[in-house]
């Protein structure tokens, strides 16, 4: 049988009691399906439900086939390894035993003397020449995803499910991704901002705030078809508010003449020369008249009110991220960062940069750019006061705000608001609730727990604590762009743009980089 993914009348809802799917009814068959929606729109919770990492409140999960998942991220435990994360950890140590000569005979018979070589042309594969032994928690974010991609060509699944793949991937690590699609036979359902990425997509499954709308093509045809439908149901509602308006007129112009026809009437009965009779009867053909006109009336108002709200549920409401800032005053001379000869790393002695110089004044722009591992987080870290210089001479002049991939500057424990409370105190109420409501954090939404957020949600969040209020003259950003839905990217750009501070980016994404400006790189290689 095929593999294919069936999703009949789904439902499913937060913890808290949020609904995210109703009666969702959805198919996959072969081919690369790429997943889109606003941040919080269920987008990995979906990938979740296919896999059977979560049940469904309604409905049911039907899937044909073995299933395999590409995390957002790989979160190296104490002790894990590549082979680990393959699952062949005890194979490995099996022949390690044979080769040392202590393997009983059953433990020989059981050797899988190919799967070295086997690891070797994986690794090859997906980018990775280091031995399947090294622990994950020495590897980059990049390197990580890397590996848990041969885990999963490894596995030989039927269905692929990839959340987020190309988070923290170098422009070779993106390639890889795209040739694993292009070459996949079987189901792939990708959950992705990237756009392009999106592009080779088969269809396009949009989740919205109505359910989920399948588009045909990749990025390009899904924006064309959206924007045609957006820009009918527009019409539709504009129709719709016109035939509401011209009903009231109506009803208004009927009721004024009614009035008329009253009041013309009472003055005649007050005459005195027209029998009592025939003004009674006069009167209960008014009445009956205005009651038949007043109840059509109603009958076409209500009409036009329910076409209206027909129409106006098929509008998809936006609530744009506007990201404004306050000057951070930072002056077009003042020194920023120094750093002379500079050596770090994460273990003692094992460098990761070397005798690395740079020097930003005023409100500098810079890209930090090379392959996974080449330190470009290390960096980061480094410029944070995360890390410490092994050698050389470091300066940072001028306070800072660093975003790391995790947005680890946030208490995941505690509410929007009040992480934001935290990193700028004597923030008033108002001034909290403003900031926030330009991030898209309004009322309720400001008081949600940050651990239960999606990592485009907890970007935004960061970003709204550092700069809604009064924004560092340095800005330190680990990839920004990885988590945040296409919109919410476009706005952040915009705003990014607008930040008059020195701000240094590491970003695989040459589209972000492009708009928020950056005027120069430090490309890191061997021997940074």
């Amino acid at each position: 049988m095929p593999a294919s993914i069936t999703l009949s009348d789904l439902g499913w809802s937060t913890p808290d009691g949020r609904p995210i799917f109703r009666q969702l009814n959805l198919a996959f068959g072969p081919g690369p399906t790429g997943l889109v929606g606003r941040n919080g729109s269920g987008k990995s919770t979906l990938l979740k439900l296919i896999s059977g990492e979560c049940a469904p409140s309604a409905g049911a999960v039907s899937v044909a086939g073995s299933v395999a998942t590409l995390r957002q991220q790989v979160e190296p435990t104490p002790g894990a390894s590549i082979a680990g994360l393959i699952g062949v950890a005890d194979g490995l140590a099996l022949i390690r035993l044979a080769e040392s000569g202590e393997a009983s005979a059953e433990q020989l018979e059981a050797c899988d003397w190919l799967l070295e070589s086997r690891l070797q042309a994986l690794l090859a594969g997906v980018g990775l020449s280091m031995p399947p032994e090294t622990p994950l928690d020495r590897l980059s974010g990049g390197q990580r995803t890397r590996a848990a991609i041969a885990a999963l060509l490894f596995a030989e699944p039927d269905i692929l499910l990839l959340d987020e793949p190309t988070n923290h991937l170098d422009a070779d690590g993106r390639a890889a991704i795209a040739q694993l699609l292009a070459d996949w036979r079987g189901v792939a359902v990708v959950a992705s901002h990237d756009r392009a990425l999106l592009e080779a997509m088969h269809r396009i499954v949009e989740l919205g705030h109505d359910g989920a709308r399948t588009y045909g093509g990749g990025w390009s045809a899904y924006r064309a078809r959206k924007a045609e439908a957006q820009a009918a149901a527009e019409q539709r509602l504009a129709d719709a508010e016109k035939a509401l308006a011209d009903a009231k007129r109506s009803a208004t112009r009927n009721a004024e003449k009614q009035a008329r026809r009253d009041a013309a009437g009472q003055r005649k009965a007050m005459k005195g020369d027209e029998p009592a009779i025939d003004l009674g009867l006069r009167k209960d053909r008014a009445e009956k008249t205005g009651g038949g006109h007043g109840r059509i009336a109603e009958s076409r108002i209500a009409a036009a009110r329910e076409a209206h709200e027909s129409a106006r549920g098929r509008i998809e409401v936006v609530n744009p991220l506007a990201v404004a800032m306050p000057s951070t005053g930072l002056s077009p001379s003042r020194r920023v960062v120094e750093l002379e000869k500079v050596g770090t790393g994460h273990v003692e002695g094992e460098y990761v940069l070397g005798d690395l110089d740079l020097a930003l004044i005023g409100p500098e722009r810079l890209a930090v750019t090379g392959a996974n591992g080449a330190g470009k987080s290390t960096l980061l870290a480094l410029l944070a006061g995360r890390l410490r210089p092994f050698s050389g001479r470091m300066a940072v002049h001028v306070p800072l705000a660093f975003l790391d991939q995790e947005v680890s500057l946030l208490n995941p424990a505690l509410s929007i608001r009040d992480n934001f409370r935290a990193l700028n105190p004597g923030a008033t109420e108002n001034d909290v609730r403003a900031a926030l409501a330009r991030f898209m954090f309004r009322a309720g939404a400001a008081l949600q727990r940050v651990g239960t957020l999606s990592g485009g949600e907890r970007l935004r969040a960061g970003l709204a604590s550092v700069l809604g209020l009064r924004p560092p003259p340095l800005l330190l950003l680990d990839e920004p762009s990885n988590h945040l839905d296409i919109d919410a990217l476009e706005a952040v750009e915009q705003g990014l743009a607008a930040y008059d501070g020195a701000l240094v980016a590491v970003s695989h994404d040459e589209a972000f980089l492009k708009a928020i400006g950056i005027g120069r790189r430090l490309h890191l290689g061997a021997g940074s």
